[in-house]
């Protein structure tokens, strides 16, 4: 069994994209992080765990500040792998000041308490892990069921609803659990929708809810940012501009998907209503205080 962190994303896609696309809706972040030539990848932790005979048991991405992504091929449990990828993330943490090299992991939640486990062993780490657990399903899409469609009106994200939309994403993220950003930083990041067609809102008079896709991968598409203000829950504007930003997403790919925290049923169940399904349970771990 061998461990080898790769210095290019090529080299890294070369050995894992493969694997990858095997459970392609499950590992749609890394895959899509591989196909976006826009990103900077040059200080991205790219890392495989192979076998005797060369193939991959493990793979690891991490692009930073965000977490660790984990994968065991076909989610087939190897605890020598996991306990060596630990290892020499451990190896590589003792040559850096500051705790810890990564935040945390996002993986299939065994997965995930497994790689912690090990981390943490003769680690000094443990006052660090399981401070921030989040358990997430991933949801999938491929049908769209009818919904009854709340009052207004679904509309695409227009450059006027900036002065308010970097805000509610901040709030969105801050409810998620899930690392946030300044409101120029989030900003930048949602002015990439604008003339997309990615991004949409549920106009009431005013703006409501929104939905928006985040990242895609060959045969499916990633939906993120639902939210809506607290005053308008309950009034079904979630449920209809998800299901409408679905619709137009499923007439470009062959299935959409989601996370949705697992610990909240009212959204899996909106979710459910518009015809997702569960197919994997995430965990993510943080590391750091």
């Amino acid at each position: 069994m061998k461990f080898i962190r790769y210095n290019n994303i090529e080299s890294f896609a070369a050995d894992t994209f493969e694997i990858l696309l095997e459970n392609e809706a499950q590992n749609s972040l890394p895959i899509s992080f591989i196909e976006d030539k826009e990103l900077d990848k040059s200080d991205w932790f790219l890392a495989a765990v192979k076998g005797s005979d060369g193939g991959v048991l493990l793979t690891a991405a991490q692009t930073p500040p965000f977490n660790m992504l984990v994968y065991e091929t076909r989610n087939i449990p190897n605890e020598a792998a996991v306990k060596l990828l630990a290892d020499e993330i451990k190896k590589i943490d003792s040559q850096i000041v500051e705790f810890p090299r990564i935040p945390g992991i996002l993986a299939e939640r065994g997965l995930a308490e497994r790689f912690a486990q090990n981390y943490a062993a003769d680690n000094g780490a443990e006052k660090h892990l399981q401070m921030k657990i989040m358990r997430l399903n991933m949801m999938r899409l491929d049908k769209i069921n009818e919904v009854e469609k709340a009052p207004g009106f679904c509309r695409p994200f227009r450059e006027d609803d900036m002065f308010y939309a970097p805000y509610w994403e901040r709030v969105f993220r801050e409810d998620c659990g899930v690392e946030n950003f300044s409101i120029e930083l989030n900003a930048k990041r949602l002015e990439h929708h604008l003339g997309k067609d990615s991004y949409y809102i549920w106009e009431d008079s005013h703006p409501v809810s929104q939905a928006y896709n985040d990242w895609n991968t060959e045969n499916g598409a990633m939906i993120s940012g639902v939210y809506t203000p607290p005053y308008y829950r309950g009034r079904g504007y979630a449920s209809s501009v998800t299901a409408a930003l679905s619709r137009t997403l499923l007439e470009r790919k062959k299935y959409c998907c989601l996370f949705a925290n697992a610990a909240n049923y009212a959204a899996r169940g909106i979710y459910r209503k518009i015809g997702y399904y569960d197919i994997c349970e995430f965990e993510e771990i943080k590391f750091g205080d």
